[in-house]
């Protein structure tokens, strides 16, 4: 696995310092992927909502300072629960951004914050959400960019007959595009009587594009990975026997004291 960091880690520092400078500092702590998370780009990014757009000039020379790094772009969304239009400007601009920041393996990473937190159980539970993600999987495979959702409010077996419902109206060459931000942690925290590691153990290996690690202890996030609700322990095991070599990033809390949260994070999972 590639140990990385994401942006959002740093909303307590963006204000004041470069966002490159920062970067700069997760990759003396042995990060080797940055997750890019839109509003917390600094001047690489303007705009909110379906205004926002990135600063490519910008973005271009973060991800050129650091050629021993790799990089995805995450941004909010709503493809679950909104129609998008595929060929639009706010897409289209994240597409272009994913490509930019990717190099040879461009991702897009998504979330949307209005998904419902009422586990999808049948396919008929899916249906409508599958036709909304396919054409933007459609489109993101015409240009070779993976995209990826994360579970931010369904349990992982739900976001998986997700995939499967929405890669059986694409061809096969472009549903391998299309797959899962597996983060354990949001599963516990919204479904705590469920067993998320079961459900990422289950997971088809291809599904699985980029994971976040988080921690918390009794359902209070704490601010490194470490011992707690999850088994992040395990969680790595599972990954590792499924030869996942992809980034795990360490979504931990923005602090004053993050950079010795990230190396003591992945210190943690290296014990």
């Amino acid at each position: 696995m590639i140990y990385g960091a994401i942006t959002n880690s740093w909303r307590n520092q963006l204000d004041d310092a470069d966002l490159g400078d920062l970067i700069a500092e997760a990759q003396s702590r042995g990060a080797r992927h940055v997750e890019l998370r839109q509003t917390c780009l600094g001047a690489a990014e303007s705009g909110e909502g379906n205004a926002w757009r990135p600063n490519l000039e910008a973005m271009a020379g973060v991800v050129h300072r650091f050629p021993d790094l790799t990089f995805d772009l995450a941004v909010a969304l709503p493809c679950i629960t909104t129609d998008i239009d595929p060929d639009g400007g706010l897409y289209q601009s994240q597409l272009e951004a994913a490509r930019l920041v990717g190099g040879g393996n461009p991702h897009l990473r998504t979330v949307d914050p209005g998904a419902s937190d009422t586990p999808w159980e049948s396919a008929e539970d899916v249906e409508e959400a599958a036709a909304r993600i396919a054409p933007l999987v459609r489109e993101a495979a015409r240009q070779g960019v993976i995209f990826s959702m994360e579970n931010s409010g369904q349990p992982l077996r739900s976001m998986a007959l997700l995939v499967s419902e929405a890669r059986a109206q694409l061809t096969e060459e472009e549903g391998q595009y299309l797959g899962l931000c597996p983060d354990p942690a949001n599963q516990l925290r919204r479904h705590p009587d469920s067993h998320p590691l079961d459900e990422l153990a289950n997971l088809p290996t291809d599904y699985i594009k980029i994971v976040h690690f988080k921690q918390a202890r009794d359902g209070v996030a704490i601010g490194s990975v470490d011992d707690g609700d999850l088994d992040c322990h395990a969680m790595r095991r599972i990954l590792e026997g499924k030869a996942y070599d992809g980034p795990a990033v360490m979504e931990i809390p923005s602090a004053d004291d993050v950079f010795e949260n990230l190396a003591a994070s992945f210190a943690y999972l290296d014990k």
